[in-house]
């Protein structure tokens, strides 16, 4: 675990008891991610909401890449792959051979604990015991189940001193069956101060849920209870978009977009998941679309994500590139992701990426999805409530992109920042920013 900024402080000691009535202040506060931007920038945007975003350090949980048997370990939790390689290194010691065994190895280095980093949860929480009479209580902000361990281990270390938020991470990093090796707060949610999750993660507990999944299978896939006290539901992703993010990207993209014809259609293309599966046949079928509403459409504007197929981005470019309405970003630096949410008119999003849907439905512009029709299981129910709140329609080929619509717009974020206050409040504490 290493921080982007070294904290100058001992990690010694404990803080002196605070009397009642008197609210401390929390000035900084701890990301811990996992090394995936969807779960980071869920964490950042809290913080950032929260006034805290240049108060933060940042810790990032890693685990081993590359082929071997990493490969096929890679659902393993942190905290398995800890015991894995103390017993590896017990044994090893018994018969006098080196604990560092080639099967294991990466990148040219061997062993389990030489190929990533895993987060310090002793060191954070002596960190927050030592410097809580000078400095406050350290919030903790986590996202991604490789971070579960470390942050609920934090609370349980320094929990006088410490409130530790855990964010569900997003859909395609949550494995489907692997319970009994990676943690996920589906239980044991008094771990942590407060659990922020989408309420579609609750849809299994509802009769049309339970009914899609074995008996036999509901205990390692569902929560185990309803939503307590410390749980909070959201619509969507948290992220980092909010005006203030949308009126800086303004600023900056206003003047290479300025003479681009309206209205500007932006097209953001995911990538299929395990509930949401598509490829060739979906891009094929989209490209049709586009072109029938191409007429209506001033600018077209195409991004592919990280997650989106080859195939996928080839026949879209193949099909959609030659139109002189349309561009298509290379994927190269400047990102003019913030730009178009900023500056676009209507959003046709597929149905995969809860993270890009939840952040376009937080500008209150039309937004159109693409393949709802194959999410299933509890994915399907979000695109659900994104249709019934108003924010979202299918697209058909058929849309006239001058029309408009409005509904309230998606405010996870700063709603999930307010219950974060309230929880510091419940404890004495408030946010200094």
């Amino acid at each position: 675990m290493r921080p982007t900024q070294s904290p100058e402080v001992a990690v010694t000691g404990l803080s002196e008891d605070i009397p009642r009535g008197v609210f401390r202040a929390v000035k900084r506060a701890v990301v811990i991610g996992n090394g995936c931007a969807g779960a980071e920038n869920q964490c950042i945007g809290l913080v950032r909401s929260l006034g805290l975003v240049d108060s933060h350090l940042y810790y990032s949980v890693a685990r081993p890449r590359g082929g071997g048997i990493n490969r096929w370990l890679q659902w393993l939790s942190i905290s398995f792959f800890k015991r894995l390689d103390h017993f590896i290194c017990s044994i090893c010691a018994g018969f006098s051979i080196k604990a560092r065994m080639p099967v294991f190895s990466i990148g040219g280095r061997s062993g389990i604990t030489d190929v990533f980093e895993v987060a310090d949860a002793k060191q954070i929480a002596a960190l927050a015991r030592s410097t809580f009479a000078k400095n406050g209580p350290l919030l903790v902000v986590a996202s991604g189940r490789d971070t579960i361990s470390v942050a609920s281990s934090i609370r349980r270390l320094a929990m006088e001193n410490v409130f530790v938020v855990q964010v569900k991470s997003l859909p395609w990093e949550t494995p489907f069956l692997w319970p009994f090796l990676v943690q996920h707060p589906r239980s044991r949610l008094e771990r942590f101060d407060l659990v922020i999750t989408p309420r579609h993660d609750y849809y299994p507990l509802t009769p049309e849920g339970k009914r899609q999944i074995p008996f036999f299978l509901r205990p390692w896939v569902t929560p185990r209870e309803p939503p307590g006290r410390n749980v909070f539901l959201t619509t969507g992703a948290l992220h980092n978009v909010d005006a203030s993010t949308l009126r800086t990207a303004t600023l900056e993209w206003k003047n290479e977009f300025a003479s681009l014809s309206k209205p500007l259609v932006v097209v953001n293309i995911g990538g299929p998941t395990r509930n949401c599966l598509y490829g060739v046949d979906l891009a094929k079928q989209l490209c049709g679309m586009l072109q029938s509403i191409l007429w209506s459409c001033g600018s077209l504007r195409i991004s592919f994500s990280r997650r989106t197929p080859k195939k996928v981005a080839e026949v879209i470019t193949g099909e959609m590139s030659s139109n002189s309405k349309v561009y298509i970003w290379d994927g190269k630096e400047p990102n003019p992701h913030l730009g178009h949410l900023a500056l676009a008119d209507a959003f046709i999003i597929t149905a995969d990426s809860i993270s890009m849907l939840s952040e376009a439905c937080t500008t209150g512009k039309p937004v159109y999805v693409v393949g709802a029709e194959r999410c299933t299981w509890k994915f399907s129910d979000f695109q659900k409530t994104l249709h019934e709140r108003g924010a979202v329609r299918p697209l058909t080929g058929k849309e006239d992109m001058f029309e408009k619509w409005s509904y309230s717009p998606l405010n996870d974020t700063a709603e999930a920042a307010k219950r974060v206050i309230q929880g510091l409040a419940e404890r004495g504490w408030k946010i200094e920013r």
